[in-house]
């Protein structure tokens, strides 16, 4: 595995994302990708996709940042920070997320095959919570 080869998906990602480009992140992501949202809910490709192709989903910037990345052979795991400006139907939609991305080389090359974002918050408890 090449990390850098992992890096530089990250890069393109997060560029088509600020961009709105939906034929790299088509590209970039395996026919059966799900996005687990920040809040919970299931984006299979196609939905994922859709909210750009719509103009409901609008991100101005996004910055993956401190990232690590797994190597398991032919899939691996990169865990980063994703700081994010957006909108979606027109309400902000801004936020800094832990951001777990699940790669699989199916045919040689590093795709995407999933992506969780969660919020980061303090745990519970702990003191500013």
């Amino acid at each position: 595995m090449s990390i850098t080869d992992i890096t530089e998906l990250g890069r393109r990602w997060a560029a088509a994302e600020v961009q709105g480009d939906t034929d790299t992140l088509d590209e970039l992501a395996v026919d059966d990708f799900t996005l687990v949202g920040p809040l919970g809910f299931l984006l299979d490709k196609k939905q994922w996709l859709d909210r750009y192709r719509s103009g409901q989903f609008v991100t101005t910037e996004l910055d993956w940042h401190d990232v690590t990345v797994r190597d398991y052979g032919d899939s691996a795991v990169a865990i980063g920070i994703q700081d994010q400006r957006a909108a979606y139907q027109g309400r902000p939609s801004d936020g800094k997320f832990r951001v777990t991305q699940i790669l699989v080389r199916p045919d040689g090359r590093w795709r995407l095959a999933g992506i969780h974002l969660s919020p980061i918050a303090p745990p519970p408890g702990a003191p500013g919570a």
